[in-house]
């Protein structure tokens, strides 16, 4: 059992690596498994792996050093805007040759290669009188329903000699957010696409980890547009809510329980992106954790998200960067959720664990030791001193699966860092 959920946990983390990436990894772990005997292959291979997904892991949390390359004018930066609702190929066809009537027959010129595209406008003018002969075209498009827009959208063109997105050569652009419509001008035509800030939701204003049921959890981020509420049931995910101005907007993946990675690609391809990438940084204001620590706290609250509540702390952001703040609570599953909670701030250093002695509410931070209470070296063990017995007995029965899906979203929203 243990064995093939750390298959699947590698598989899920290793999707977004390059092919040599994984081939690397998977070589290094069959060469050394087939140089031991029968007897200790099992627990290498279980050593080997446990390596492997920890540097998986960590990959996913370590910021770029640099932006890929240098962009031209007008061009769209990939890694800042994120291309939504699809591509829209908009051409101009030449007219075909028409019928001819000739002695009561019916003659028309057959063309082989079918329609053609008219370039707009040619490339030749000099047989048109004014300057102003081919004027920009003014475009109507119906913005998918299925896409969300927290601003409004910027429209692309596609230059096909520079192999990019370019927003030049557009004009007088206008958004009927109702009815969604967008009205703009364009010079000449081909593709275009509507893009949106990929970080418009980042940094978060805050976020709350709850247990539902067994095996079950619900994931809160809170951003400056929407709330967004993500269900957790053993592996798989599902999109509980989403809550634009203080209302309910639905959706259609609301309902559809996915795998983690098949279901943050659904939220990126809807506009519902609160997952960072290596160069997020770049473009939003982060409160940078030691990726090692920020992993660490992670796989940690997975463990103990059957029986525990974790939530965002003010007090993240003025710790170092070497460890994180966030309020903890015992949430037994019978429990319905409290107007105003009693909530324990922790510290964690990746190898430390402490309680705070301030709340939420203090007026300054400190890093006092909570009287009556020690360090612990885990979070695991820090609670076990003020949890319950029904409470330490949900956190042994967790099912593996559900522990690897609740740290797979925790390290691809990477709360701690960007909240």
């Amino acid at each position: 059992m243990v064995r093939l959920t750390g298959f699947k946990l590698l598989s899920r983390i290793l999707s977004g690596f390059m092919p040599e990436q994984v081939s690397v990894w998977g070589s290094r772990i069959k060469s050394l498994v087939q140089e031991e005997p029968e007897a200790t292959k099992c627990d290498l291979e279980m050593k080997l792996l446990s390596e492997t997904v920890l540097a998986a892991q960590l990959l996913l949390l370590e910021n770029a050093r640099e932006k890929p390359y240098f962009f031209e004018e007008k061009e769209v930066d990939l890694c800042q805007f994120t291309t939504l609702g699809g591509v829209y190929h908009l051409d101009i066809l030449e007219l075909p040759p028409q019928c001819k009537p000739m002695k009561g027959w019916m003659i028309v010129e057959i063309l082989t290669e079918g329609l053609q595209k008219y370039k707009y406008p040619p490339e030749t003018t000099e047989d048109f009188e004014t300057e102003n002969a081919f004027p920009p075209i003014e475009v109507v498009l119906e913005v998918h329903e299925n896409v969300i827009f927290f601003e409004d959208p910027v429209v692309a063109r596609w230059d096909a000699g520079g192999k990019h997105w370019k927003t030049d050569g557009i004009s007088n652009v206008s958004y009927k957010s109702e009815e969604r419509l967008i009205t703009f001008s364009l010079e000449t035509f081909g593709p275009v696409t509507l893009i949106q800030d990929t970080h418009i939701n980042m940094p978060y204003q805050s976020w709350e980890l709850r247990p539902l049921d067994v095996n079950q959890v619900l994931l809160t981020v809170t951003t400056v547009f929407t709330e967004i509420q993500i269900q957790i049931k053993e592996n798989l995910c599902m999109l509980a809510s989403i809550n634009l101005n203080n209302k309910k907007h639905s959706s259609i993946l609301e309902g559809k329980w996915m795998t983690p990675v098949s279901f943050i690609t659904a939220l990126k391809e809807a506009g519902l992106n609160i997952f960072p990438t290596g160069h997020s940084h770049f473009y939003v204001v982060i409160n940078y954790k030691i990726p090692l620590v920020e992993m660490k706290a992670y796989r940690q609250m997975a463990l103990l998200s059957s029986a525990f509540a974790f939530g965002w702390s003010r007090w993240n952001t003025l710790c170092d960067s070497k460890k994180v703040v966030f309020k903890v609570r015992e949430h037994l599953t019978k429990e319905e959720p409290i107007e105003n909670p009693s909530w324990t701030l922790l510290m964690f250093s990746g190898d430390r664990a402490q309680r705070l002695k301030i709340d939420e509410y203090s007026e300054t931070f400190s890093e006092a030791l909570k009287e009556e209470t020690e360090f612990h070296s885990t979070l695991y063990h820090m609670v076990k001193d003020f949890a319950s017995e029904e409470a330490k007995e949900k956190i042994r029965s967790s099912n593996y699966q559900f522990i690897d899906s609740v740290c797979h979203m925790l390290v691809s929203t990477r709360l701690l860092s960007y909240s």
